[in-house]
């Protein structure tokens, strides 16, 4: 196939040498200027280099591999499948081979995706037809590869995604299975939002002088506010309430811990009026697509998710991510936010914090080398002095007040001040919590500020029995 390119002025797609049929994807995709981890690893990927992007969540990254592929493919022909792009989910799996179908939606390449969770039947035959690109998580390759029902023989380019996720959820062995079935001649491409030790491994093992190209990957996107709630454990719901029914709360994600958490407070909003839905893995492909498109498309205003359903979540327009619980990892808080300001959009990153979260927020804080605002409404007090039907007056800890940009929005000080924040839905009554003083000290040091005394009738929990005070591993893996 003979190859039209096409030139253009500094700052465009065009200038990269992209072919008209490509450049047609690009516009109807909405794209008009490089973004910055774009135009530093395309040119190098179109000349053949592995590379490794080091770059936010939400700047772009799936297009900065994805036109090299394209283009690369689109100029000659192969044994198909002739690339491999690797990632951790069966969402983000679809969300790239979503992207791909857009971008060469004028060219001869055709992808198709590879994931558990569903039936083969449908993948098997996609496979049959010979896709230029193969979207695939490792596990469902891996199966269909010893079965004879994919062939990676012909593989030219492969793609790690999200490559730090994956070797947090244990990919690893399924990747170096993958790798040793691979052509050794072959272009790779590692793009992460983040870098931890295991990564640098990988890449020393996968990359052959690569050009490296890495975009503070670990401070916060200049277009996202960050606040801080503490908030008793009892209080947390009541406190979404009130935050979700805000003007500016067009859209929203909410990231719990578990998955039956996740479904059980997205039916409780949806109780309370408001269009919610959950995205948990326990659910299966059909239903999770559901959920996916129904927020989408506005159906839906607010997706209560997991971290490890979370991935693959591209959605145009977010305006809150809510931590109602707090991440496991400063990488998962990265990840986590990131659903919000995307491509170049404002966006506000929320976390409630209970007494025993305050290492772990001191550790993201660390992470991003900034203090996140804290922002102290005294209905929802961490103790749960305030707004709960038990509890001691005086048994508020202080909280330092926390440093913060200047580029903060009007919001934060309007919840500051305690103005123009709704009243909340109301409580259940809650139990005694038994937690001992000591946890109170840990938390009140942990801001900064002085640790107050507990009370008899301290923090509370909606609905449970009484528990005992537990120290988190902060390294723990989310589920």
């Amino acid at each position: 196939m003979t190859m039209t390119r096409s030139t253009g002025s500094k700052g465009s797609f065009s200038t990269f040498g992209l072919s008209k049929n490509l450049l047609r994807g690009v516009t109807d995709a909405g794209f008009q200027s490089p973004r910055p981890i774009q135009a530093r690893t395309i040119p190098e990927a179109l000349r053949g280099r592995d590379v490794l992007g080091l770059a936010q969540t939400g700047t772009g990254k799936t297009a900065a591999f994805a036109l090299p592929i394209i283009e690369r493919l689109a100029a000659s022909r192969g044994r198909n499948p002739r690339a491999l792009i690797l990632a951790p989910t069966r969402e983000l799996a679809l969300q790239i081979h979503s992207d791909i179908e857009q971008l060469a939606r004028y060219t001869n390449v055709r992808s198709t995706t590879v994931f558990g969770g569903v039936k083969a039947t449908a993948q098997v035959r996609a496979l049959r037809k010979h896709p230029d690109v193969v979207v695939a998580c490792p596990g469902r390759l891996l199966d269909l590869s010893g079965s004879g029902d994919v062939c990676l023989d012909g593989i030219e380019v492969l793609v790690l995604d999200e490559a730090d996720h994956m070797l947090d959820m244990g990919f690893l062995p399924d990747i170096k299975r993958i790798l040793a079935r691979l052509p050794a001649r072959r272009q790779n491409l590692l793009f992460s939002a983040t870098m931890p030790r295991e990564i640098r491994s990988l890449t020393n093992s996968v990359l052959r002088d690569p050009h490296v190209v890495e975009l503070a990957h670990s401070a916060p996107l200049e277009t996202i506010d960050h606040a801080l709630y503490p908030v008793a454990q009892q209080r947390k719901t009541a406190l979404l309430l009130s935050l979700l029914s805000g003007e500016d709360c067009t859209s929203a994600l909410v990231f719990l811990r578990t998955k039956h958490r996740a479904r059980r407070l997205a039916r409780d909003l949806d109780r309370e009026g408001l269009r919610a839905v959950a995205l948990q893995g326990n659910m299966s492909q059909a239903q999770r697509q559901r959920a996916m498109e129904g927020f989408r498309s506005g159906r839906y205003d607010v997706l209560v998710a997991t971290d490890i359903a979370a991935r693959g979540i591209d959605v145009a327009g977010v305006s809150h991510v809510i931590n109602f619980d707090i991440p496991n990892t400063p990488d998962a808080y990265t990840h986590r936010i990131g659903r919000t300001g995307r491509a170049e959009r404002s966006g506000r990153a929320i976390t409630f914090a209970t007494h025993e979260d305050f290492p772990a927020v001191k550790a993201i804080e660390r992470k991003l080398n900034m203090q996140i605002p804290r922002v102290k409404l005294r209905e929802f007090g961490a103790d749960g002095s305030r707004g709960s039907r038990r509890g001691a007056a005086d048994s508020r800890p202080a909280y330092s007040k926390g440093r913060r940009r200047s580029s903060s929005s009007h919001w934060t000080k309007r919840a500051r001040n305690g103005s123009g924040t709704s009243r909340p839905h109301g409580s259940r009554n809650g139990r005694e919590d038994d937690r001992v003083a000591s946890t109170a000290a840990t938390f009140g040091a942990g801001l900064g500020g002085s640790a107050a005394k507990g009370s008899a009738n301290g923090p509370q929990r909606s609905g449970r029995g009484p528990r005992s005070a537990r120290t988190r591993a902060y390294g723990r893996r989310s589920r």
